[in-house]
Protein backbone atom coordinates (compact mmCIF):
# COMPACT_ATOMS: atom_id res chain seq x y z
CA UNK A 1 0.00 0.00 0.00
CA UNK A 2 1.35 3.41 -1.08
CA UNK A 3 -0.69 5.64 1.08
CA UNK A 4 0.12 6.31 4.84
CA UNK A 5 -1.63 3.64 7.04
CA UNK A 6 -3.15 6.32 9.42
CA UNK A 7 -4.38 8.10 6.53
CA UNK A 8 -6.22 4.61 5.37
CA UNK A 9 -7.63 3.92 8.23
CA UNK A 10 -8.88 7.19 8.94
CA UNK A 11 -10.87 7.31 5.69
CA UNK A 12 -12.26 4.07 6.25
CA UNK A 13 -13.51 4.33 9.71
CA UNK A 14 -16.98 5.05 8.73
CA UNK A 15 -16.84 1.77 6.82
CA UNK A 16 -16.04 -0.32 10.09
CA UNK A 17 -17.48 -2.06 12.37
CA UNK A 18 -18.24 -1.13 16.14
CA UNK A 19 -14.98 -3.87 17.16
CA UNK A 20 -12.80 -2.81 14.07
CA UNK A 21 -13.65 0.82 15.37
CA UNK A 22 -11.94 0.09 18.23
CA UNK A 23 -8.88 -1.28 16.82
CA UNK A 24 -8.51 1.74 14.37
CA UNK A 25 -8.89 4.24 17.68
CA UNK A 26 -6.39 2.66 19.50
CA UNK A 27 -3.90 2.70 16.64
CA UNK A 28 -4.45 6.31 15.86
CA UNK A 29 -3.81 7.27 18.77
CA UNK A 30 -1.11 4.47 20.11
CA UNK A 31 0.27 3.51 17.18
CA UNK A 32 4.23 3.74 18.27
CA UNK A 33 2.75 1.02 20.69
CA UNK A 34 0.17 -1.07 17.99
CA UNK A 35 3.19 -1.74 15.44
CA UNK A 36 4.95 -3.64 18.42
CA UNK A 37 2.10 -5.88 19.49
CA UNK A 38 0.70 -8.92 18.37
CA UNK A 39 -2.82 -10.00 16.69
CA UNK A 40 -3.63 -11.78 20.19
CA UNK A 41 -2.02 -8.49 22.38
CA UNK A 42 -3.56 -5.83 20.47
CA UNK A 43 -7.17 -7.46 20.15
CA UNK A 44 -6.80 -8.10 24.39
CA UNK A 45 -5.70 -4.04 24.56
CA UNK A 46 -9.11 -2.91 22.98
CA UNK A 47 -11.45 -5.77 23.73
CA UNK A 48 -11.90 -7.81 21.12
CA UNK A 49 -10.93 -10.99 19.28
CA UNK A 50 -7.82 -11.65 17.93
CA UNK A 51 -9.63 -13.08 14.81
CA UNK A 52 -11.40 -9.59 14.29
CA UNK A 53 -7.74 -7.88 14.22
CA UNK A 54 -6.75 -10.22 11.75
CA UNK A 55 -9.94 -9.51 9.76
CA UNK A 56 -9.42 -5.71 10.76
CA UNK A 57 -6.01 -6.07 8.80
CA UNK A 58 -7.29 -7.58 5.40
CA UNK A 59 -10.05 -4.81 5.38
CA UNK A 60 -7.18 -2.57 5.15
CA UNK A 61 -5.95 -4.78 2.35
CA UNK A 62 -2.91 -6.26 3.91
CA UNK A 63 -2.86 -9.86 3.28
CA UNK A 64 -2.46 -10.76 6.88
CA UNK A 65 -1.69 -8.76 10.48
CA UNK A 66 1.89 -9.07 10.08
CA UNK A 67 1.52 -7.13 6.71
CA UNK A 68 -0.07 -4.42 8.52
CA UNK A 69 2.03 -4.79 11.52
CA UNK A 70 5.01 -4.13 9.49
CA UNK A 71 3.61 -1.21 7.55
CA UNK A 72 3.17 0.45 10.99
CA UNK A 73 6.78 0.00 11.57
CA UNK A 74 7.75 1.46 8.38
CA UNK A 75 5.38 4.10 8.73
CA UNK A 76 6.90 5.25 12.39
CA UNK A 77 10.45 4.12 12.12
CA UNK A 78 11.96 8.03 12.22
CA UNK A 79 8.99 9.24 14.25
CA UNK A 80 9.54 7.62 17.49
CA UNK A 81 11.10 10.22 20.20
CA UNK A 82 13.58 8.77 22.91
CA UNK A 83 10.53 8.88 25.20
CA UNK A 84 8.39 6.90 22.76
CA UNK A 85 11.01 4.41 22.27
CA UNK A 86 11.86 3.74 26.14
CA UNK A 87 8.06 3.27 26.73
CA UNK A 88 7.88 1.09 23.89
CA UNK A 89 11.12 -1.00 25.23
CA UNK A 90 8.87 -0.90 28.61
CA UNK A 91 5.83 -2.68 27.03
CA UNK A 92 7.56 -5.51 25.41
CA UNK A 93 10.20 -6.29 28.12
CA UNK A 94 8.48 -8.50 30.74
CA UNK A 95 9.95 -9.64 34.27
CA UNK A 96 11.37 -12.48 33.02
CA UNK A 97 15.59 -13.23 32.34
CA UNK A 98 16.22 -10.38 30.34
CA UNK A 99 19.36 -12.08 29.44
CA UNK A 100 18.38 -14.93 27.29
CA UNK A 101 15.88 -12.61 25.81
CA UNK A 102 17.73 -9.78 24.26
CA UNK A 103 20.05 -12.25 23.05
CA UNK A 104 17.36 -14.00 21.43
CA UNK A 105 15.95 -10.94 19.79
CA UNK A 106 19.51 -10.79 18.48
CA UNK A 107 20.14 -13.57 16.52
CA UNK A 108 16.52 -13.19 15.07
CA UNK A 109 17.61 -9.95 13.94
CA UNK A 110 20.88 -11.52 12.40
CA UNK A 111 18.47 -14.33 10.71
CA UNK A 112 15.73 -11.15 9.18
CA UNK A 113 18.95 -9.57 7.95
CA UNK A 114 20.21 -12.79 6.08
CA UNK A 115 17.06 -12.94 4.63
CA UNK A 116 16.69 -9.40 3.30
CA UNK A 117 20.20 -8.81 2.38
CA UNK A 118 20.77 -8.67 -1.37
CA UNK A 119 23.92 -10.86 -2.14
CA UNK A 120 23.88 -9.20 -5.70
CA UNK A 121 24.51 -5.49 -3.99
CA UNK A 122 26.76 -7.32 -1.21
CA UNK A 123 29.32 -8.57 -3.97
CA UNK A 124 28.84 -5.45 -5.89
CA UNK A 125 29.92 -3.34 -2.78
CA UNK A 126 33.34 -5.40 -2.44
CA UNK A 127 33.87 -4.82 -6.15
CA UNK A 128 33.64 -1.20 -5.13
CA UNK A 129 35.62 -0.67 -2.40
CA UNK A 130 38.39 -3.09 -3.63
CA UNK A 131 38.46 -0.85 -7.01
CA UNK A 132 38.37 2.06 -5.35
CA UNK A 133 40.54 5.14 -5.27
CA UNK A 134 39.69 6.23 -2.16
CA UNK A 135 37.24 5.24 0.72
CA UNK A 136 34.70 6.89 2.48
CA UNK A 137 33.39 5.59 5.54
CA UNK A 138 30.63 8.01 7.85
CA UNK A 139 28.17 7.74 10.15
CA UNK A 140 27.22 9.61 13.35
CA UNK A 141 26.01 9.03 17.05
CA UNK A 142 25.58 5.09 17.61
CA UNK A 143 26.23 4.52 13.88
CA UNK A 144 30.03 5.65 14.78
CA UNK A 145 31.05 2.65 16.57
CA UNK A 146 30.81 0.68 13.65
CA UNK A 147 32.63 3.04 10.96
CA UNK A 148 35.65 3.09 13.86
CA UNK A 149 34.91 -0.90 13.68
CA UNK A 150 34.99 -1.41 9.76
CA UNK A 151 37.79 1.53 8.94
CA UNK A 152 40.21 -0.19 11.63
CA UNK A 153 40.20 -3.29 9.68
CA UNK A 154 40.26 -1.31 6.10
CA UNK A 155 43.05 0.47 7.25
CA UNK A 156 44.89 -2.52 7.72
CA UNK A 157 44.08 -3.29 4.18
CA UNK A 158 44.08 -0.46 1.85
CA UNK A 159 46.22 3.14 1.98
CA UNK A 160 43.47 5.06 0.87
CA UNK A 161 40.53 5.12 3.72
CA UNK A 162 39.15 8.27 5.16
CA UNK A 163 36.83 7.95 8.22
CA UNK A 164 34.25 10.30 9.29
CA UNK A 165 31.69 10.50 12.17
CA UNK A 166 32.33 13.89 13.22
CA UNK A 167 29.45 16.02 15.19
CA UNK A 168 30.02 19.09 12.53
CA UNK A 169 27.99 19.10 9.29
CA UNK A 170 30.84 21.63 8.35
CA UNK A 171 33.37 19.42 9.13
CA UNK A 172 31.62 16.37 7.69
CA UNK A 173 31.50 18.23 4.50
CA UNK A 174 35.01 19.66 4.53
CA UNK A 175 36.19 16.05 5.21
CA UNK A 176 34.24 14.57 1.86
CA UNK A 177 35.16 17.65 0.17
CA UNK A 178 36.79 16.00 -2.87
CA UNK A 179 35.03 12.74 -2.98
CA UNK A 180 34.45 12.39 -6.41
CA UNK A 181 33.80 9.76 -9.68
CA UNK A 182 36.29 6.36 -8.65
CA UNK A 183 35.56 6.78 -4.71
CA UNK A 184 33.58 4.91 -2.84
CA UNK A 185 31.22 6.50 0.28
CA UNK A 186 29.57 4.19 2.78
CA UNK A 187 27.44 5.24 4.92
CA UNK A 188 26.20 4.18 8.19
CA UNK A 189 22.88 5.34 9.87
CA UNK A 190 19.69 3.67 11.81
CA UNK A 191 16.50 5.18 13.28
CA UNK A 192 16.20 7.48 14.26
CA UNK A 193 18.23 8.15 10.91
CA UNK A 194 20.89 11.40 10.67
CA UNK A 195 20.47 14.13 8.42
CA UNK A 196 23.83 14.77 7.96
CA UNK A 197 25.05 11.08 7.05
CA UNK A 198 22.05 11.56 4.53
CA UNK A 199 23.18 14.95 2.92
CA UNK A 200 26.62 13.93 3.05
CA UNK A 201 25.85 10.60 0.96
CA UNK A 202 23.73 13.16 -1.65
CA UNK A 203 26.68 15.16 -1.62
CA UNK A 204 28.82 12.25 -2.80
CA UNK A 205 26.57 10.75 -5.08
CA UNK A 206 25.95 14.17 -6.91
CA UNK A 207 29.66 14.38 -7.25
CA UNK A 208 30.18 10.82 -8.83
CA UNK A 209 31.13 8.65 -5.99
CA UNK A 210 29.82 4.86 -5.93
CA UNK A 211 27.89 5.21 -2.54
CA UNK A 212 27.07 2.29 -0.30
CA UNK A 213 24.42 2.68 2.86
CA UNK A 214 24.24 0.51 5.39
CA UNK A 215 21.12 0.51 6.94
CA UNK A 216 17.76 -1.02 8.38
CA UNK A 217 15.13 -1.16 5.26
CA UNK A 218 14.61 -0.17 2.13
CA UNK A 219 12.50 2.71 3.50
CA UNK A 220 15.69 4.35 5.05
CA UNK A 221 16.41 7.22 3.33
CA UNK A 222 19.70 6.13 3.22
CA UNK A 223 19.12 3.39 1.01
CA UNK A 224 16.76 6.17 -1.85
CA UNK A 225 20.24 7.39 -2.23
CA UNK A 226 22.77 4.31 -2.25
CA UNK A 227 23.61 2.76 -5.87
CA UNK A 228 24.34 -0.67 -2.85
CA UNK A 229 21.96 -0.76 0.12
CA UNK A 230 23.50 -3.85 2.64
CA UNK A 231 20.00 -4.14 5.08
CA UNK A 232 20.88 -4.91 8.73
CA UNK A 233 18.33 -5.43 10.70
CA UNK A 234 18.23 -3.15 14.00
CA UNK A 235 15.26 -2.88 17.10
CA UNK A 236 14.31 1.21 16.67
CA UNK A 237 12.13 0.19 19.55
CA UNK A 238 14.72 0.60 22.47
CA UNK A 239 16.42 3.43 23.82
CA UNK A 240 19.74 0.91 22.86
CA UNK A 241 20.23 0.20 19.41
CA UNK A 242 20.91 -3.35 18.61
CA UNK A 243 24.27 -3.05 16.88
CA UNK A 244 24.64 -7.36 16.30
CA UNK A 245 23.29 -7.55 12.75
CA UNK A 246 24.81 -4.25 11.44
CA UNK A 247 28.09 -5.55 12.58
CA UNK A 248 27.61 -9.11 11.56
CA UNK A 249 27.11 -7.36 8.29
CA UNK A 250 30.12 -5.10 8.26
CA UNK A 251 32.06 -8.22 9.41
CA UNK A 252 30.96 -9.85 6.66
CA UNK A 253 32.41 -7.33 4.47
CA UNK A 254 35.54 -7.08 6.09
CA UNK A 255 36.54 -10.27 5.31
CA UNK A 256 35.30 -10.54 1.66
CA UNK A 257 37.36 -7.30 0.96
CA UNK A 258 40.20 -9.10 2.54
CA UNK A 259 40.05 -12.38 0.55
CA UNK A 260 40.44 -10.30 -2.15
CA UNK A 261 43.18 -7.97 -1.27
CA UNK A 262 44.95 -11.54 0.15
CA UNK A 263 48.45 -10.20 -0.81
CA UNK A 264 48.03 -6.46 0.64
CA UNK A 265 46.82 -7.99 3.81
CA UNK A 266 49.81 -10.49 4.19
CA UNK A 267 52.63 -7.48 3.47
CA UNK A 268 50.47 -5.76 6.10
CA UNK A 269 51.06 -7.71 8.98
CA UNK A 270 54.53 -9.15 7.74
CA UNK A 271 55.47 -5.13 8.33
CA UNK A 272 53.55 -5.11 11.40
CA UNK A 273 55.24 -8.37 13.11
CA UNK A 274 58.68 -6.43 12.22
CA UNK A 275 57.73 -3.51 13.26
CA UNK A 276 56.95 -5.07 16.97
CA UNK A 277 59.62 -7.19 16.86
CA UNK A 278 62.05 -4.74 16.51
CA UNK A 279 60.03 -1.95 19.24
CA UNK A 280 60.51 -5.34 21.34
CA UNK A 281 63.89 -5.55 21.26
CA UNK A 282 64.23 -2.04 21.48
CA UNK A 283 61.99 -1.82 24.70
CA UNK A 284 64.62 -4.49 26.30
CA UNK A 285 67.33 -2.98 25.49
CA UNK A 286 66.65 0.03 27.26
CA UNK A 287 65.57 -1.10 30.16
CA UNK A 288 68.50 -3.18 30.00
CA UNK A 289 71.10 -0.20 30.33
Amino acid sequence: MSKDILSVIQASMSAFSKGQKLIAKFILESYDKAAFMTASKLGKTVNVSESTVVRFAAELGYDGYPAMQKALQEMIRNKLTSIQRIEVSNDRITDQDLLPMVMQSDIEKIRMTMEAVSREDFYHTVDAIVSARRIYILGVRSASAIVSFLGFYFNLIFENVVIVHTTSVSEMFEQILRVGEGDVVIGVSFPRYSSRTVKAMQFARDQGAVVVAITDSEASPLAAIANHALLAKSDMASFVDSLVAPLSMVNALIVAVGRRKNEDLSRTFETLERIWDEYEVYEKVEEET
